[in-house]
Order: C-alpha cells, then structure tokens, then sequence
C-alpha cells in the first residue's frame, strides 16, 4: 500500500486547518519529559551565584535574526492581535510576559520563512491574499475592506497577519517536502490501534486541554502565583486557548493546549484524579505537577465507538414571552410561573401556536438543532423530554422567559470509528508534527540572534 500518496498534513492556524487528533492517545501528551543526549553533558552546580544581573524584561522588543530585523512595531502589532480575541486587559507584569511570547514566536515565524527560502519555497503573493479573504470571511464574517478597517481600529495591520500566514503557508509546505516524505506508519501498527480502539468500545474517554508552568524549587512559589493569576483570568472570560498558546510551556501550546482524545490512565496521576471529577466545560487548577503546576480544563467527554445523544438532531419550537420595562424580580417569577403552567395545557406542537397566541407568546421554529449546541443546563433537560413536552422556564429580566418543546428526534448511530486509511493518516500527521517541532528545535539552535 502506497502511504506517501496518501498523506495529507493539516495544522491548528489563524488559516483554520486542523490538526487531527489521533485516537487513544496516539499523539498528545500532557508534558514533556526532559530527554537525554547533549542535555546530559550540562553540569551546573547546586550552589549558583549569579555574577552581574541579566533581566531579559529591560530589552527593548526587537531583534534580528539571521540578519532579518523584527521590530518593536512588529511585536505591537501582533501583540494587538492577540488583545483584541481576549477581552480581558492584563496586568502590566502579564503584558510584559506576553510581550516576549510574542516576541519568541515572531523569532520562530522568521526562523520557519528563512528555512523555506533557503529550499527555494516562495509563496506567491496571490496565495497570500486569497488566505486573508478566506480568513476575513470564515473567522471574522467581513470583506477584507472592513478586515483592514478592524485590524487598524484594534493597533494591528494587515501586513502583520498576512506575515503570520506567510509564515505558515511556508512552513507547511516545507513540512510536506522535506519531513512528510519520510514520515512511515506500518500497516502493522494501525491494525493494533485499531484492535485496541474496538477493545475499548463503550469505556470513557476525554478531551481536556492543559495550560503547563514549569517550576523549578527555586521559582515554584513565583510560579503558583503565576498559575493562580491565569485561572483568575479565565473564570472572568479569557480565552483558555488563548492563554495556552502564550503561556504553556507544554508542546501542546501549539494547539492551545488541546490534548486531543484520551484516557485518564494516559495522565499524570495528579492530572487524571482532577479529571475524574469534571464535567465538560469546567476548569480546574494549579494543580501541582511533576516539574511544575497544570491548569486543566474538560472540552468534552465520550464513551468510545458509542453514540453521543447529544449529537442527537432535534426539532424544537421556542416559545417565549417578553417582561414589560420595569419588571421587577418578583413580578417576573409570578409571570414566569404563569407561562409555564399555560404551556402545561398545549397538547404537542400542534396545539403551542394557539396557547402561545392565548397568553401573548412568540413561537419560532428550528427543525435542525444538534442538541450539543444547547448551552449546557440545557442539553440534559432537552434530551430527557417526550415528543410535545417542554423543558423547564429559562431566561432573565432583560429577556424575557421562554421554554422549548421537543417536536422531533433523530437520534445519532454508533460510530465504527475511523477507517483503516483515516487512522492511517491521522497517526502519519502526528509523526509529522513531532518531526516538526525537532526540525524547530535544530533551527533555534543554530540561528544568530541579536536583541537590541
């Protein structure tokens, strides 16, 4: 079987292109281990004295690698861009933090352009703005006049995200000539994860995404704080991706933290009796962690190979009525109680149209809603009703009550799992992504960098 033929990279980027998880566990890990090889030469001593000081915060943001210069507009800029996805405003300690991320990651994005160019690989101009009118248009629903407009208004440019997708265009496609060529995965092996895939069927497995601080004895109270500042900031709203991508020292930053599907016997100790304990959508954290502290958040939750209800397909009709300007609290739950016992008396969705026009009522209709897109105080509530029976009274002062009735269910099959070439490919990606971050490392190594 030709696998080369075969092969098809994707990437977690602003270009939306996913990398795919690889089932049980085939690809993420919640940290790195420290390796051997020329690691094992270091020798530093227990007693260090530092000689002089050495703060990296007083540098000025710039720099120039390989002799191309980054400016300090260029971290502002894609600094900017990473403010204006995440409402919350960091502290001046965090900013300055974020500032060299920013900064690192910049070093990494001409690292990756220099290397494609040195294999004659150029993207064409003409690529480059077709990626930012997909981009403009999929991730941020405007043209690109108004994308322009957006990027000026929030201190960035377009300039600096397509830099960012040339960056990852180049590397991509680098990646596919110089590293997927010689990527292999035996039919051998993924005859044994698949064997091993339907031996788990029906058992729990999770999607969680880490945030990992490394700490040394020295540094870990600083570095607990450090950990409680983050969960503070992701219960008030902040992006946990966001903030994985910046501050994560695992290489699953890269994804925003995101280890895929796993088990909880393929985490830490300390991690899987955390996650033992969480439903979809909690977070929990600092938890103390060989090396350093581990922020973790639950994404999702399944059974393997077996239906999820809640990609169940629901035909629902939404029935609400609005509070008058005013309305106090009371009054509310009073009206409140009074819609909920009148939608009592509609006999199935054939009958809500005239009760709803009875009591003042509006009633819309949607025959094709995944109950997974319910928020989740919902989705249970909606899935545990009978055809023509409504979920409990939801809402608030400013939007009125409503309540849904359930007017129809597909339910979804068992799944078979991937197929023989999906896992095939999916096991060939994470290779290529390990590769990657190797082919990364080298290049930081060997690279001639100057900080003004």
């Amino acid at each position: 079987m030709n696998t080369t033929i075969r092969k098809c990279i994707q990437f977690r980027s602003i270009l939306g292109i996913g990398l795919s998880a690889a089932l049980l566990g085939t690809g993420a890990t919640a940290q790195d281990s420290p390796t051997g090889g020329a690691q094992g030469n270091i020798s530093i001593p227990e007693n260090v004295q530092i000689f002089g000081k050495s703060d990296p915060n007083v540098r000025r943001a710039t720099a120039v690698v390989n002799g191309d210069i980054i400016t300090g507009t260029d971290v502002d800029q894609r600094l900017a861009l990473i403010l204006a996805a995440n409402d919350n405003k960091p502290t001046e300690e965090e900013m300055q933090r974020l500032r060299l991320q920013v900064l690192r990651n910049l070093i990494d994005e001409t690292l990756q352009i220099q290397e494609a160019k040195a294999s004659d690989i150029e993207i064409p101009e003409s690529e480059i703005e077709e990626s930012y009118t997909r981009v403009a248009a999929q991730n941020f629903s405007q043209n690109t006049k108004a994308m322009d407009a957006y990027l000026a208004r929030v201190g960035s440019s377009p300039a600096s995200l397509k830099r960012q997708i040339r960056g990852e265009l180049a590397w991509q496609r680098l990646l596919r000539r110089n590293v997927a060529p010689f990527i292999n995965v035996s039919e051998d092996e993924v005859r044994e994860v698949l064997e091993r895939l339907k031996a788990a069927k029906g058992t729990d497995e999770y999607r969680i995404g880490e945030i990992y601080l490394a700490a040394t004895p020295e540094s870990r109270a600083a570095v607990l704080e450090n950990a409680k500042r983050i969960v503070e900031q992701l219960k008030q709203g902040g992006s946990f991706v966001g903030y994985a991508r910046q501050y994560s020292q695992a290489s699953t930053a890269a994804v925003g933290g995101d280890l895929g599907w796993i088990r909880l016997a393929q985490l830490p100790t300390e991690l899987s009796n955390a996650a033992a304990q969480m439903q979809p959508g909690q977070l929990v954290g600092p938890v103390e962690v060989s090396g350093g502290y581990s922020i973790i958040y639950m994404i999702d939750k399944r059974q393997v190979l077996m239906a999820d209800p809640r990609d169940a397909v629901l035909s629902l009709k939404q029935i609400s009525v609005e509070f008058p300007k005013g309305t106090t609290q009371a009054q509310a739950n009073k009206k409140a109680g009074e819609f909920a016992q009148a939608m009592e008396g509609a006999k199935g969705c054939g009958g809500v149209d005239a009760v709803a026009a009875q009591v003042g009522a509006i009633v819309v209709a949607n025959d094709q809603v995944r109950a997974r897109d319910l928020p989740g105080p919902l989705q249970q509530a909606v899935l545990s009703l009978s055809i023509g029976e409504t979920s409990p009274p939801f809402g608030s002062l400013d939007e009125g009550v409503r309540v849904l009735m359930l007017c129809g269910r597909d339910d979804p099959q068992a799944s078979d799992g991937p197929s023989f070439d999906q896992l095939m490919a999916q096991m060939e990606d994470d290779r290529v992504n390990k590769r990657a971050q190797m082919y990364l490392r080298d290049l930081r190594r060997d690279a001639v960098i100057d900080y003004n």
